[in-house]
């Protein structure tokens, strides 16, 4: 039973007794029983308004998730993330012998590598200004 129905209860019980409004006590029973009624409908009308209230939220909700993954997503694409990316290549040339020889980044953090073709050492030394990766995610990649 809902507050609302217990109130019109308690209303069609009071005028079953046949309680006189024209007594004291008839009428305190009467504005207590008009209160219950107004205070019933006042919290009908609260809960409805929760409910919509909630319904807006919600939705409110899965739109920023919506929001969220497509700003989180677009940011993703833009960090390092080198699993995902094909890897970097450089060339470099033997000052030796000019042959041209492609690496990738792992190659040259080995430091060094004999040329393949006149078995030159190549040392590979980067100042800090030169192992910037080209990234502006402010990964230390």
């Amino acid at each position: 039973m809902t507050i609302s129905e217990k109130a019109a209860y308690l209303k069609g019980l009071a005028k079953g007794l046949e309680i006189s409004k024209d007594t004291k006590e008839g009428k305190l029973f009467e504005e207590i029983i008009d209160l219950l009624g107004d205070m019933a409908d006042g919290i009908t009308e609260l809960d409805e308004a929760i409910d919509e209230l909630t319904e807006e939220v919600d939705a409110i909700s899965e739109d920023l998730e919506d929001v969220e993954n497509f700003v989180f997503d677009e940011e993703d694409e833009d960090e390092c993330d080198d699993d995902d990316e094909e890897p970097m290549l450089f060339s470099i040339k033997c000052p030796s012998c000019g042959n041209e020889i492609t690496v990738d980044e792992d190659v040259l953090d080995l430091g060094s590598i004999n040329c393949p073709s006149c078995n030159e050492l190549l040392e590979f030394d980067f100042d800090e200004d030169d192992s910037d990766s080209g990234c502006d995610c402010g990964c230390e990649d």
